[in-house]
């Protein structure tokens, strides 16, 4: 069961990586790290807004609004990206710990093997 999970949440990392992660997603080929951030921005008010809009109007979730939806997302993804931070964090210092877990994972190590 325990290497189930840790499969799953390296699996939940490395996919995170691939689409939040401007190392390994396509706006790896802006040069500038600031216009990166600002795209990443751009795209996640984006997202927020239509499913804000999706769930007023094809869920009935009237009192559901296009605000509530940036702080919904905000309020789910940042835990998200604490998390993968700490996760590079040890990744990179090479903790104990993480290498224990990283035992655990998928063989080949994925977009997690790659961080350096």
């Amino acid at each position: 069961m325990k290497k189930i999970f840790y499969k799953f949440l390296f699996f939940v990392i490395d996919c995170w990586r691939l689409v939040m992660d401007n190392r390994y997603n396509p706006l790896r080929y802006i040069g500038d790290a600031s216009i990166q951030g600002y795209f990443t921005m751009v795209l996640f008010v984006m997202w927020s807004v239509y499913f804000g809009i999706v769930a007023t109007t094809y869920m009935e979730w009237f009192n559901y609004d296009i605000v509530t939806s940036v702080f919904v997302h905000f309020g789910v993804v940042f835990p998200i990206m604490l998390t993968n931070l700490i996760f590079k964090e040890a990744e990179e210092k090479g903790h104990i710990w993480y290498g224990n877990v990283r035992q655990y994972g998928p063989k080949n190590k994925g977009i997690s093997g790659k961080i350096k």
